[in-house]
């Protein structure tokens, strides 16, 4: 990925501290606006009208309609391009990837068709794209019932006067975030792509939308999720208003809304392992903890540490960089050998150790990656460094920016964590009796 800089400053920020740039007006660059359309002319006709009306320099602006396979062509202004593929059913995602591909902009900014932005959208939404190659931006989609409105007014008047509800829960969800200021590893819930912008360099980088959803929902919120594991910066941008003909999902008319939110859930708990997303007890594919065990440690203290991980952290997957003789390891299987996958969290121990009573690193474990602390050292109780855990985010930025940048590396010394001697005491570990002098 080419990461441009900005002369607003290095190019990227702590954490997700993109309130550090407020007030920063950056030069404009070219922006593509992809529009998602399925046979609305008359919606599409509203939203290309605005785009032509927005504050944004016109030279700078180019429009692509990404068509997915609509009955008949959508008839568009001179100057705007349209692109389409064949009628398969629901495949915004595609349509969408189809759009980029066709489009030039460096900064990308994706609209449904029935979606219709007020002046200042392009200009309020694309601002921290263009300064942070990292950023996905939000708009805010208001709701309104347009139907026989005159599709040659003001949205901006248009809209108040027929205004419907907005979801309350992400009008909280903002609220509580500080319009994602303060993001965390579900709030690629509140990304919602009839109204989000980024950087071409990250779309690229993150492969686009998956096109392996092909009904309605759930493709924004698994890209979202890629894009903040893959070091994003999330914004909510209130001022890049949009307005939604019609009310919000879970109000519109359908034949089965459970069966449609339930087979929705169902694919993302596949793909998104986090905690709230993936199921309670059953295991997901790709782990949110990854321990890596790097110590070439005696078959009972492997044994021990490996044994005591797993009673700590039961969803982890260990990785040994040695083939474990006891059948006890190879038998279960959280304990593989190879490659560490890429995990939310990959903790690497070059050392045996035994843990127990470690909440605090339970805590940080949960927590990094998702402020300012990108790694941390980890520390026995006596004081001796065993390694150190690294978020997938700090990581997706050190290979980005090619240096260790965008987050604060910290130390945990661990209180309940002990290096094991070569020979530990399995039969006071197992049986649990002694104390840790015993059976470490």
């Amino acid at each position: 990925m080419t990461v441009p800089m900005t002369s607003g400053g290095e190019g990227w920020v702590i954490g997700n501290r993109w309130d550090t740039l407020d007030g920063i007006v950056p030069e404009p660059v070219r922006v593509s606006v992809i529009v998602t359309h399925y046979d609305q002319q008359s919606e599409l006709d509203r939203t290309l009208l605005a785009l032509q009306r927005q504050d944004y320099p016109a030279h700078l602006l180019e429009i692509v309609v990404a068509d997915d396979g609509s009955p008949v062509a959508p008839v568009v202004p001179a100057g705007v391009r349209v692109v389409r593929q064949e009628d398969r059913g629901f495949r915004a995602a595609a349509a969408r990837n189809l759009g980029a591909a066709a489009s030039s902009g460096e900064v990308l900014c994706f609209l449904d068709a029935d979606t219709t932005p007020e002046p200042g959208y392009v200009r309020a939404i694309t601002r921290l794209p263009t300064l942070l190659p990292e950023a996905v931006t939000v708009g805010r989609r208001r709701h309104a019932d347009l139907r026989g409105a005159d599709s040659l007014a003001a949205i901006a008047e248009l809209g108040p006067a027929a205004e419907l509800p907005e979801p309350q829960w992400l009008l909280d969800a903002y609220a509580r975030s500080a319009d994602l200021l303060h993001a965390d590893d579900r709030s690629y819930r509140y990304v919602i792509s009839a109204v989000v912008a980024c950087s071409r360099a990250l779309f690229d980088e993150l492969g686009g939308f998956d096109e392996s959803f092909t009904s309605y929902g759930g493709e924004d919120w698994e890209w979202a999720h890629r894009a903040w594991q893959a070091g994003a910066v999330f914004a909510h941008v209130r001022d890049a208003v949009a307005w939604h003909d019609g009310p919000e999902w879970a109000d519109r008319p359908s034949t089965d809304r459970a069966k449609e939110g339930n087979a929705q859930t169902l694919k993302l708990a596949t793909l998104i392992p986090v905690q709230g997303s993936g199921g309670r007890g059953l295991l997901p594919a790709t782990p949110d903890l990854v321990v890596h065990l790097t110590a070439q440690a005696s078959e009972a203290a492997t044994f021990l540490c490996v044994d005591s991980l797993l009673a700590v952290f039961p969803r982890a997957m260990v990785i040994l960089d040695a083939t474990p003789p006891a059948p006890a390891l190879v038998a279960d299987p959280r304990v593989r050998l190879g490659e560490v996958p890429d995990a939310r969290v990959v903790l690497r121990l070059d050392h045996a150790v035994v843990m127990q009573d470690v909440d605090e690193l339970r805590v940080r474990v949960n927590a990094l990656g998702q402020a300012e602390e990108g790694s941390f050292s980890v520390l026995t109780a006596d004081g001796t460094v065993v390694g150190e855990a690294t978020s997938r985010r700090a990581r997706r930025r050190t290979r980005r920016w090619g240096r260790s940048v965008g987050f604060t590396s910290g130390a945990l010394s661990v209180p309940g964590m002990y290096r094991l001697h070569e020979q530990p005491h399995l039969e006071s570990w197992v049986g649990g009796w002694g104390d840790v002098e015993r059976w470490r």
